[in-house]
């Protein structure tokens, strides 16, 4: 096919921080640029005008793309809200699969897809923001020989996903937004003969990821092994990624963590837990006080006496946690 000897897949992920150094990278490409460039930003399900803005900044045309729309040299494809962003062949897909990293749409979906589809015609960038997400996608990147492309941490917002990016992926290049789009006109350009060579354990991975595992259990046995930890978002089982680094969780129904994303999902659903658990005791005393006012209305001062004993250890254990969750 004409042009696919060349480097013409650039996927963009970002995170908090990441909007303004992605419009600089667009207002850097020229209208002839001869790649398709898809990003991910993260953005929930929030209402998003990334392609307005970035419409306004740069020569090439950015929309949110329909899903099994093909790809186009030229044009910038962006992560619809609450939709993961796909490479499916020379298509792109989009699904509303489990979130990964507790996010949607995710940046390593995109990355891991397009590692997957076109191999060493791929350019990964990842920009500003926090935790870990993209690293697994540049590592699967540059798996299937394509090229990887950090922002320089000193130059975000937010370092800590360059920072990651830098300590666990072998990168071509880390640079500050500037100079971003320069180094990607002259990779695009680049000539690859290498035909993709894609590791089974990245493929069956995605398979899974994307609900098409034939059998998700075995799956997980084949690319992990079980934890003792439980996934946040369903409470099923994770299994550990055998020889990931950091270390990644995958549970059964498709929800995949990063270490940085899991230990922050998991600190958010303990503090969430603390809270209901200190409303429950500040309540169940409340009751019982009513209970022991309703029994010494009828003089039964044995029973007042037993539901205030009972109240007044549930106000110790109470104030004990709101210190706790209070720190």
């Amino acid at each position: 096919m004409p042009g696919w000897a060349q480097r013409n897949v650039i996927v963009i992920g970002g995170s908090s921080g990441a909007v303004k150094p992605l419009l600089e990278v667009v207002a850097g490409l020229p209208r002839e640029f001869p790649a398709t460039i898809l990003v991910v930003q993260h953005i929930g399900a929030h209402i998003s005008v990334l392609p307005e803005l970035l419409n306004r900044r740069g020569a090439l045309p950015a929309m949110f793309p329909t899903s099994g729309r093909l790809l186009e040299p030229g044009v910038i494809y962006v992560a619809p809200p609450d939709h993961h962003l796909l490479v499916s062949d020379g298509a792109v897909r989009l699904s509303r699969d489990a979130k990964e990293n507790f996010t949607r749409p995710a940046i390593d979906p995109l990355f891991r897809s397009a590692a997957i589809a076109k191999g060493p015609h791929v350019i990964g960038v990842l920009l500003s923001g926090l935790l870990d997400d993209g690293v697994a996608g540049l590592q699967a990147i540059k798996a299937c020989g394509g090229l990887a492309i950090v922002q320089d941490p000193a130059d975000a917002e937010s370092p800590e996903m360059p920072q990651n990016a830098r300590d666990y992926v072998a990168f071509d290049a880390l640079l500050p937004a500037a100079d971003i789009a320069q180094a990607l006109i002259v990779m695009a350009a680049q000539r690859v003969d290498a035909e993709p060579s894609v590791p089974t354990a990245l493929i069956e991975e995605h398979r899974l990821s994307i609900g098409e595992a034939d059998n998700p259990m075995a799956t997980l046995d084949d690319i992990g092994t079980p934890s003792r930890i439980t996934c946040p978002e369903c409470s099923g089982v994770l299994w550990e990624i055998k020889g990931a680094q950091p270390p990644r969780y995958r549970c059964h129904t498709g929800h995949a963590y990063t270490i940085g994303a899991l230990d922050a999902a998991q600190n958010a659903r303990t503090d969430q837990a603390l809270w209901v658990a200190l409303r429950a005791l500040q309540e169940r005393e409340r009751l019982l006080r009513n209970v022991a006012a309703a029994h010494r209305h009828r003089q039964a001062r044995h029973d007042a006496d037993r539901a205030d004993a009972e109240a007044d250890h549930i106000a110790v254990h109470a104030a004990q946690l709101q210190r706790l969750v209070a720190d």
